[in-house]
C-alpha cells in the first residue's frame, strides 16, 4: 500500500521541475536513467502558480522613506501601469522604455479640462516594460517633489485613474511578493533584500550583498534536483523491478546514491558554518567584560563606549547588574556587556591581594554576581581586566581573580589588560607583568600564551587632545577588531555563505537529519542486513522538501506560510 501510495504521489503530479545546468553534465549514474525520470513527472516548469493564484491587480505605494524630502518614489506595478500614465498625462506620450521624461501630472478627475487640476509640475517619470523590471511586470516610477501634500494629492489621484483592472494600494511586501511569484528573486534573495533595508554597519551591508548574489538560491535549487534525480530512479527501481530489467541492483544504486548525499552533507555542514559566522555580523558579535571589583571595568566601557554608560567609583561592587550598549567598531556590531565584579566573601578571592578580608556580599551583589558568569559563559568574547594595585607595607602587584581567567579561557576569543598602567614606572610595570604571566596566565589551560595589554583609563581620560593612544585604549580596541576578523571570516570562495541566515540554518539542519536517515539504509548492506529502499527513498523526499522551503520553489506544503512571514518584514 505505502508502495502505492508512492507511486501515485510521483505519477500524478501536474508539474515538473527544470533540470539545473550542473545536472546536464554527464553524471555515470544519472544519465542512463533519465529516461525513467521523465514518466515520473520531474521536468517541467516550476510551481509558483501552485502556491499564490495570479493577481492582475494594479498596486502602487510610495517606495521612498515617509516624511518630508527632496524627492519622493512612487512605484507602480501591473497590467495597467500604462493606464495610470496615460490618465496622468494625457497630453504627453509614454517615455521611451527604460528613459527618464519630465513630464506635469494632473488629476485625473480634471485632466480634460482647460484648468486641470495639477498635482506636480516637472516630475521625472520612469516606465519599465516587463517582464525584466523589479517585479517582472511593466513598472511606472513617479519621481516627485517630496513635499507631504504633493505625495498625498499624487496617491490620492492614481486609484480615480481608468484602467482595465483594480487600481489599490500595495500590502506590505507585496512588491517582492510579485518578483518572487515572477521568478525576479528567490526566496533566499528576499531575505537577504530585508537585511539590505535593515543593515547599519558595513559588515552587515557586505554580508546582505553576499546574500543576493543569487548563488546560495542556485545551489540549493541544485541540491534538490539532484536528489529528486536520485529519488526517481530509486522509485523506479522500486515500482517496475519485476516487469523491467535494471542494470543495478538496489545495493549498487543505494551505494551510488550515497555518494552524492555524502557530498551534500559535507556541504550543508559548511553552510551551516557560514550561517553561525553571518548570525555574529548580522545580530552582533557578544563582548563581556570580566575581572575582580574596582580594576576598572566600567572605565574601560565608557572609553570604548566613548560616553558614561556605567557608573564609575572606586567603592567595590559599584556594578550590581548588567550594563550593556550597542556600537559599531570598525564596521562590526557590537554588544558590550559591563558585569559585577567577582568575588567572594574568603579573604583569597582576589589572588595576589593582600590586606584586609573582603566584606560580607549581600543578596543583591551574589545574583550580580551569577548574572556575570552567565554573561560570560554567552559571550563571544570576554576581556578580562587586572589592576595594578597598592600592597600595605609598599610596593606594587597585580591583582587578578583567578575565576575570571578561567571563565576568559573558556571562550571563542579572550584579551587580558592590565589597567592602571600609571601608577608605577615602566621600569617597576614590566617584571610585575611578567610574574603575572607565569605565575597566573601560565597556571590557566588556554592563556599559557596570551600577552597582556597594559591600560590606562585615568591616563586615556584625562589625556590632552593630539595624543595617538592614550591609556592604550586604541590598541585593545585594535585587538578587539583582529578578533572580530577571526571569528567571522571565510576563505575567498566560500564568502557567499555568509548571507545564510538562521531560517536557511534551520531548514539546512532538518534536510541534514533526513539526509543522514538516508545513510543509515544505504549502509545497511554493510551491516549485513537488506537496505529498505521505500524508507530510503521518503529520507530523500523529506530532504528535498526541506531544501524547497529554502527557495520557496518546488512542493512544500508550508512554503505559502513562511512567505507571507518573510514578506511583510
Amino acid at each position: 500500500m505505502f508502495r502505492y501510495v508512492l507511486k501515485r504521489a510521483l505519477t500524478a503530479r501536474p508539474w515538473a521541475l527544470p533540470v539545473a545546468p550542473a545536472l546536464q553534465q554527464p553524471q555515470p549514474w544519472l544519465s542512463s536513467h533519465k529516461s525513467s525520470m521523465r514518466q515520473f513527472g520531474y521536468a517541467t516548469p516550476r510551481t509558483d502558480e501552485m502556491l499564490f493564484n495570479e493577481n492582475d491587480d494594479t498596486i502602487y505605494a510610495l517606495s521612498s522613506g515617509a516624511g518630508k524630502a527632496g524627492i519622493a518614489v512612487i512605484r507602480i506595478s501591473g497590467p495597467g501601469s500604462l493606464s495610470v500614465y496615460k490618465a496622468l498625462c494625457p497630453t504627453k506620450p509614454p517615455p521611451k522604455p527604460r528613459y527618464a521624461g519630465v513630464r506635469t501630472l494632473l488629476d485625473p478627475a480634471s485632466a480634460n479640462l482647460p484648468n486641470g487640476n495639477i498635482l506636480d509640475s516637472d516630475s521625472l517619470i520612469l516606465y519599465f516594460p516587463g517582464p525584466k523590471t523589479v517585479t517582472g511586470e511593466d513598472v511606472l516610477e513617479l519621481h516627485v517633489h517630496g513635499g507631504s501634500a504633493t505625495i498625498k494629492a499624487v496617491l490620492a489621484a492614481i486609484p480615480k485613474c481608468s484602467t482595465t483592472g483594480k487600481v489599490r494600494y500595495a500590502e506590505p511586501g507585496e512588491f517582492t511578493r510579485r518578483a518572487f511569484l515572477n521568478g525576479r528573486l528567490d526566496l533566499a534573495q528576499v531575505e537577504s533584500l530585508g537585511d539590505t533595508l535593515d543593515a547599519v554597519t558595513e559588515q552587515q551591508r557586505r554580508v546582505a550583498v553576499q546574500g543576493n548574489s543569487g548563488v546560495l538560491g542556485k545551489t540549493y535549487e541544485r541540491w534538490r534536483e539532484e536528489l529528486l534525480l536520485a529519488r526517481g530512479e530509486i522509485e523506479a527501481l522500486i515500482d517496475f523491478s519485476e516487469d523491467q530489467h535494471f542494470d543495478e541492483s538496489p545495493t549498487e544504486l543505494l551505494t551510488n546514491v550515497r555518494r552524492l548525499v555524502e557530498g551534500i552533507l559535507h556541504s550543508i555542514n559548511m553552510h551551516k558554518l557560514g550561517s553561525q559566522k553571518s548570525e555574529l555580523l548580522r545580530n552582533g558579535i557578544r563582548i563581556a567584560l570580566l575581572g575582580p571589583p574596582n580594576a576598572g571595568k566600567s572605565s574601560l566601557m565608557n572609553q570604548i563606549v566613548g560616553r558614561e554608560a556605567s557608573i564609575v567609583s572606586s567603592e567595590a561592587g559599584t556594578t550590581r547588574d548588567i550594563i550593556e550598549a550597542n556600537l559599531d567598531i570598525r564596521g562590526y556590531l557590537c554588544s558590550f556587556a559591563d558585569t559585577a565584579g567577582i568575588r567572594t566573601e574568603s579573604t583569597g578571592s582576589i589572588a595576589n591581594l593582600g590586606g584586609d578580608s573582603s566584606p560580607v556580599i549581600g543578596a543583591i551583589e551574589q545574583e550580580g554576581i551569577r548574572r556575570a558568569r552567565q554573561k560570560a559563559m554567552d559571550s563571544d568574547i570576554v576581556i578580562v581586566l587586572a589592576s595594578v594595585e597598592a600592597v600595605k607595607g609598599g610596593g606594587h602587584q597585580i591583582s587578578y581573580d583567578m575565576e575570571t581567567l578561567k571563565l576568559a579561557a573558556a571562550a571563542q576569543q579572550c584579551l587580558v589588560a592590565v589597567n592602571k598602567s600609571d601608577v608605577v614606572e615602566r621600569e617597576t610595570l614590566e617584571p610585575l607583568i611578567q610574574g603575572f604571566k607565569s605565575s597566573a596566565l601560565g597556571s590557566v589551560q588556554g592563556l599559557q600564551g596570551a600577552e597582556p595589554l597594559t591600560i590606562s583609563c585615568k591616563a586615556a581620560a584625562t589625556a590632552a587632545a593630539g595624543l595617538t593612544d592614550p591609556g592604550g585604549v586604541h590598541t585593545l580596541t585594535e585587538r578587539l577588531v583582529q578578533s572580530f576578523s577571526e571569528l567571522t571570516s571565510l576563505p575567498g570562495n566560500m564568502h557567499h555563505l555568509l548571507g545564510v541566515t538562521e531560517r536557511q540554518n534551520q531548514l539546512l539542519f532538518e534536510c541534514q537529519m533526513h539526509l543522514e536517515g538516508f545513510m543509515t539504509e544505504a549502509q545497511a548492506c554493510g551491516a549485513g542486513r537488506e537496505p529498505d529502499v521505500v524508507l530510503a527513498a521518503e529520507h530523500l523526499r523529506l530532504a528535498a522538501n526541506r531544501l524547497a522551503c529554502i527557495t520557496g520553489r518546488g512542493d512544500s506544503g508550508d512554503v505559502e506560510e513562511v512567505l507571507g512571514v518573510i514578506f511583510e518584514k
